[in-house]
């Protein structure tokens, strides 16, 4: 099958040829005559399989034909998680709508908002956005969706896990009711299912992958190291065996610094790409990747998914990532589009369970490897593969500013109680035996017989005559 079979036009077809794509891959020859009939579609395929294209295309085909939209409205709404996804998508957009009239645009937090709000001020066809930050502007009255006519929500099974299910729920009921809803995920988890009934009425569902697996194209291997010996294996791969263009995945912030230090002493150059960087530094350090200025880019788990790099040959993960899920999707950034790639894992003794567990998860064991002089005095023991099945995570509950205040004050006042209770329980304990105060008998009742109570305001000021003829009279004496 080619694209001139699936009802896409002559300009399209040409700015696919241009760059090269000659057939469709599985999810786009089921994906986009779906869309193009106008159908809400339900897919899910994994990283590299070409479904950004996939919904991309048949939108633009079907924005042709429509009217430009009017000031501050959007006609189709991508929802991506993270920066890196939006602005991936955004290039696509570009590229497949090149020599057209649709107009596009990115929105994402971390930069500042007026020039996001000057380039929606003429309407957009096509907006990508990132939930947090398209929130923003709804409320600055910066964009309108009374034209809306589509909806896409791409990465689904990340917004949810990152905690986005609250501000989508909240953008969902700003659209118009009247619209056609796209949803991609990389698996049909039970929260993407729950997401989708309040979305779809009868959706088309498309399935293209096996959930939890790598592709085919990527080869895989594990080599049992020690910790200290993580470093010099990588730069051993890079200078001996001369590896160009290599991700590498990083557990930590601090970590991936640190690993981009000790690459460019030994005259590596490479890059850092994580969450404390800065918008500006991040798309440097990527393009600089992609154009070849920069060997090693260093990256962590929240811009595994939004990393898109045409024929990436190789990654490695330093470190195993927190969830077995990620591990999926960091190997997928290489292996794209039917080219191969190789995806290194070092595993250190202490990263066993955590091996067994990614295997459990994708159904296969990781193929064991070393390398000459890279011998684990702390080996990792091969086991047998756990097939049991594992059991459905909740999604995370995304925490606002005011929440996390409202704890903090919380947590504040509870350790202030207890403190406070703590101090009135020791106090008690060193006056047990000790005699406790008389109440006032005027404010607490009737005293006991043959009590002594304290005297009331009133007789203090009746003894107060008393008390100066008294003065005076010892004064005389």
């Amino acid at each position: 099958m080619n694209f001139s079979q699936l009802g896409l036009s002559q300009v399209l077809l040409n700015t696919l040829e241009t760059k090269g794509y000659s057939s469709p891959t599985p999810i786009q020859q089921q994906a986009i005559p779906a869309i193009l009939n106008g159908q809400d579609v339900m897919a899910a395929a994994q990283t590299g399989t070409g479904k950004t294209a996939a919904f991309t295309l048949p939108l633009i085909e079907q924005l042709l034909n429509t009217q430009q939209p009017h000031a501050n409205q959007a006609r189709v709404l991508v929802l991506a998680p993270t920066r890196e996804l939006a602005i991936q998508i955004a290039e696509s957009v570009e590229t497949y709508s090149a020599g057209t009239r649709i107009r596009s645009t990115v929105v994402y937090g971390g930069v500042k908002i007026n020039p996001q709000m000057m380039r929606l001020r003429k309407g957009v066809d096509i907006l990508i956005a990132t939930p947090g930050r398209l929130l923003d502007l709804y409320q600055q009255n910066a964009v309108k969706f009374t034209e809306l006519s589509a909806l896409v929500l791409d990465e689904a099974d990340r917004m949810l896990d990152m905690g986005f299910i609250h501000d989508l729920k909240k953008i969902i009921r700003l659209l118009p009711n009247k619209r056609q809803n796209l949803l991609f995920s990389a698996t049909f988890s039970g929260p993407i299912r729950e997401l989708a009934q309040g979305l779809f009425s009868s959706p088309v569902e498309i399935s293209v992958a096996t959930e939890n697996t790598a592709a085919k194209t990527v080869i895989q291997s594990a080599y049992a190291l020690d910790k200290a010996q993580k470093s010099k294996l990588l730069c051993h791969f890079i200078i001996e065996k001369k590896w160009q263009q290599v991700l590498v995945f990083c557990r930590t912030k601090h970590g991936a610094n640190r690993l981009v230090a000790l690459l460019e002493k030994n005259h590596i150059s490479a890059a850092a790409i994580h969450g404390n960087k800065s918008q500006g530094a991040r798309v440097k350090a990527l393009n600089g990747f992609k154009n070849g200025d920069v060997n090693v880019l260093v990256a962590t788990d929240i811009v595994a998914r939004g990393l898109d790099i045409s024929e990436l040959p190789y990654v490695v993960n330093y470190d195993l990532p927190n969830t077995y899920e990620d591990y999926v999707h960091r190997i997928g950034r290489t292996g794209r589009a039917g080219s191969e790639g190789i995806a290194v894992s070092f595993v250190t003794q202490a990263d066993a369970d955590d091996l067994y567990g990614i295997e459990r998860f994708i159904g296969a064991l990781i193929p064991r490897a070393e390398e000459p002089g890279f011998v684990a005095q702390n080996p990792v023991p091969e086991k047998p593969l756990d097939t049991r099945p594992l059991k459905p995570k909740k999604p995370k509950k995304k925490k606002n500013k005011t929440d996390s205040t409202d704890k903090a004050t919380s947590d504040q006042k509870q350790t202030n109680s207890t403190h406070s209770k703590e101090g009135k329980s020791r106090t008690g304990q060193r006056h047990t035996n000790a005699r406790k105060p008389k109440r006032n008998a005027n404010s607490q009742g009737a005293s006991k017989p043959g009590s002594k109570s304290k005297p009331n305001n009133k007789q203090r000021s009746a003894n107060k005559p008393n008390q100066a003829r008294k003065t005076q009279s010892s004064k005389s004496a």
